[in-house]
């Protein structure tokens, strides 16, 4: 796929051949591995990584470079759905069977609906969800939407280990991949918790999600400008009916896995031999900047401090009512 300029504000800056400088460099940095390794290597993946990285190629390189570490010791795409079935039967995540109106994958995450305590398993669920997610895309579209429901949702909830990890997955290996999250009719105690781990995140991440009422007339409107509303579930102000059935999801998953392996078959996708693991060790890995700014989160240095503030955000919020019901009311404005 030839590479398009993706615009925004952070971008406007950069002209489309400036963009493609920037993204050969990095692919020079690769070596011999960017030949090997299509698909991670392509101009609009090292671009993601590169709008991840404020358009610093050497950020973006060792951030890549790590990514291609990270894929060749978890295989996220030998992942298959009898390897996370039993993290799948609540519905907690599953992808949507319609786009938004811009055509972008929906991801549905249900965090009330946890069902197990394994964090690695979660962790592996997650990814599945998000390299299922990918895989569905359109060949005009890089980003998805998150739409999540905070029924039944309350402090127990909250598992500092596994938001952690999924950050840490989220923000280092799958950088601008999401468009806009809809946080739905999340509880006031929540809210609270909110107020603490925001200013941890980056200000054009916190800007993608947005804080959605069911009683708030201009949360409708968010919804309706995103969603066609009778394909959307009533759980978030949609028409339909539909919802999920965990027996006709693992069908879809069984087919979306023979999609994948034949995708992964035809080199499309990248296999990550011990050779090559060799040649990215060869080649020169900046590791002696720790300031990085990531789009899913803070900068890398900061990462210990937020981690402890995030600890004792949780102790605050762990000591508040567990009442998933006490949602905030109409004069609470949605975030837009």
């Amino acid at each position: 796929m030839s590479f398009k300029k993706r615009e925004s504000t952070t971008d406007k800056a950069l002209s489309h051949e400036e963009q493609l400088t920037k993204i050969y460099e990095v692919r020079k940095m690769m070596g011999p591995i960017a030949d090997r390794l299509p698909a991670i290597c392509s101009e609009d993946s090292i671009s993601r990584y590169l709008r991840a990285r404020n358009w610093n190629t050497k950020k973006a390189g060792k951030m890549l470079k790590e990514t291609i570490k990270w894929r060749s010791e978890f295989k996220p795409e030998k992942i298959q759905w009898e390897d996370i079935a039993q993290e799948a039967e609540t519905g907690k995540t599953y992808r949507a069977n319609y786009c938004d109106k811009f055509g972008r994958t929906v991801l549905i995450l249900r965090p009330g609906f946890q069902n197990t305590n394994a964090v690695n398993k979660q962790i592996m669920y997650l990814v599945y969800c998000m390299e299922n997610a990918i895989l569905n895309m359109s060949s005009d579209q890089e980003q998805m939407v998150w739409l999540i429901d905070f029924q039944r949702w309350n402090t127990s909830s909250i598992s500092l280990k596994a938001t952690r990890e999924t950050a840490k997955i989220l923000q280092n290996h799958y950088p601008e991949r999401l468009g806009i999250g809809i946080l739905y009719n999340p509880p006031k105690v929540f809210e609270s918790f909110w107020t603490m781990v925001k200013p941890f995140l980056e200000p054009k991440t916190h800007k993608k999600l947005k804080f959605v009422y069911s009683d708030n007339p201009q949360s409708k409107k968010v919804m309706e400008d995103l969603f066609n509303m009778d394909k959307l579930e009533s759980a978030f102000g949609g028409r339909s009916s539909g919802g999920f059935d965990y027996e006709a999801y693992g069908q879809r998953m069984r087919e979306d896995d023979k999609k994948m392996s034949s995708f992964v078959d035809s080199g499309c996708s990248s296999a990550y031999s011990p050779s090559i693991m060799s040649e990215l060790q060869r080649s020169e890995l900046s590791s002696d900047q720790c300031s990085e700014v990531s789009d899913e989160g803070g900068c890398s240095s900061c990462d210990k401090a937020a981690s402890s503030n995030l600890e004792v955000a949780d102790e605050k919020v762990q000591g508040q009512p567990h009442d998933s019901k006490d949602v905030a009311n109409g004069n609470t404005k949605a975030a837009v």
